[in-house]
């Protein structure tokens, strides 16, 4: 096997990742990225009946999983390397390293910044684990995670079992997150060799935190994930989560976990404070100066990143019209700036980031018109927020229509995971693209005359943790 087929490709750290580097070259960000076999016949699929198209997700995220035996074969440095190899071998004035995120991704194209995850997933083949049992998923996981873990010393294992909005997905897999600790060798080579002499690395720390399972120092098992329900929900249940269960005839009522035992960051968004400390020492030690991105959830970012560049938009003497709403890696950095779109990054197409968009259009003023995208989950988890309910809320916006949608297929909408990128592209005008990119002390102070403005605690702040070394030493 390659190193990178370990590695999820629809996935949220290898696609920002491949979104992030096409918006550096000022590339398009089609297809996510990635060739598929489903590129050509999803339209056709999503003429199949329900019970149908779940079998086609489910068997087609199988295609990805990876042979629980070969997890000794992993090679974290080699996929780093990889991660890499996906920037173009120039200079940078910053560096970007940590939690995934969406905003992020426009961020790091704002300031021409590549970004590094720290988290990225394996999916594990798995047969014969009830969706609904994730105790046995657990279980199956502490004969197979020690394979992993033994082979690659720099990584933490968060175990997550999410049988709501990865209902499909968990029949056929099991989802191992890793987290990377330190820089390693692969990440430290490429600062070395391509940022600036002097210049800032930008830790991304998304604070967000779950309660787990601690299986040993290096290994936490996760009960759901963020997204449409609340973690008291997958521990203890409520009515929607009981709706849920009943409607795809569970023999559950509610999820069966225990009690944790500890609190993790949580595993696909959560940032781990064991890189910042290296982070730190190898900046130290070679003249580059560290500054921390710091925010509580995934989409706090969101808000302050679409009045960034409605703002940036302002100082290039353009007239930002639209409002576009992307949602988890259906996103398009290089047709963001082409349209003269504010890019607003929702993580999932569930009701708390609906309501949060909401809430963003009623402080953001108007906007001549709100597209949203829409990613596809496959499944009517409990929390999903249906096609009307976006609909209300682009009312609020006034004028809006979603792009690449296929409103009555959704969520189990395949055609989605390739329209989006052609009906952005199909909305016409063209701005021209920034002829330098935005300065870090703009972002800074932007981010802090907003932060005070807002007079709120969660809005992101940018601040710097150590000066620059006097004379870099070696790596």
């Amino acid at each position: 096997m390659q190193q990178t087929d370990f590695v999820a490709d629809f996935d949220s750290a290898s696609a920002m990742l491949r979104a992030t580097a096409t918006g550096l070259k000022r590339e398009e960000f089609s297809t996510l990225g990635v060739e598929s076999p489903l590129d050509y016949v999803a339209g056709m699929i999503n003429k199949l009946p329900d019970a149908l198209k779940e079998q086609v997700y489910i068997w087609s995220g199988a295609d990805e999983a990876v042979d629980p035996e070969k997890l000794d074969e992993v090679d974290e440095q080699a996929i780093a390397r990889a991660f890499t190899a996906e920037y173009p071998a120039r200079m940078y004035p910053h560096a970007m390293i940590g939690s995934s995120n969406g905003a992020g991704v426009h961020l790091a194209t704002a300031l021409d910044a590549p970004w590094l995850p720290q988290t990225f997933f394996i999916p594990v083949r798995r047969d014969g684990v009830h969706p609904d049992e994730g105790l046995d998923d657990l279980e199956w996981s502490r004969q197979h995670a020690p394979r992993l873990l033994d082979a690659n010393p720099d990584l933490q294992l968060h175990h997550m079992h999410d049988p709501n909005q990865d209902r499909l997905m968990v029949q056929r897999m099991t989802y191992f997150r890793v987290k990377r600790r330190s820089l390693g060798e692969a990440y430290e080579r490429f600062l070395l060799d391509h940022l600036e002499p002097g210049g800032t690395i930008v830790l991304v720390e998304t604070e967000v935190r779950w309660p787990v399972i601690r299986v040993s120092d290096r290994h936490v098992f996760q009960p759901g994930a963020t997204g449409g329900i609340e973690p008291e929900e997958y521990l203890h249940g409520s009515e929607r989560v009981r709706d849920y269960l009943e409607r795809y005839d569970s023999h559950r009522r509610s999820w069966d976990y225990g009690e944790p035992n500890d609190e993790a960051p949580e595993a696909e968004w959560g940032f781990e404070p064991a890189l910042r400390d290296d982070v730190m020492a190898f900046a130290e030690r070679n003249g580059f100066q560290v500054e921390r991105l710091r925010f509580v959830e995934p989409e706090d970012l969101s808000p302050a990143v679409a009045d960034l560049y409605r703002w940036w938009y302002e100082q290039r003497g353009l007239k930002p019209i639209r409002l576009l709403a992307e949602s988890f890696i259906l996103m398009e950095p290089t047709w963001a700036l082409r349209t003269g779109s504010a890019p607003y990054w929702t993580k999932f197409s569930t009701e708390p980031s609906a309501q949060k968009l909401e809430a963003y259009l009623d402080e953001s003023g108007p906007w001549e018109e709100l597209m949203i995208m829409l990613f596809p989950h496959g499944t009517e988890g409990a929390g999903l927020a249906d096609i009307e309910r976006w609909r209300q809320v682009m009312h609020k916006a006034g004028a809006g229509r979603f792009l690449g949608v296929t409103e009555d297929a959704f969520p189990r909408d395949f055609a989605g995971l390739k329209n989006y990128y052609e009906s952005l592209v199909a909305v016409g005008e063209r701005f021209p693209l920034p002829d330098h990119p935005l300065s870090l002390d703009a972002v800074r102070d932007f981010l802090a005359e907003r932060r005070e403005r807002l007079d709120d605690e969660s809005s992101p702040v940018l601040t710097e943790v150590t000066p620059a070394a006097a004379v870099g030493g070696a790596a």
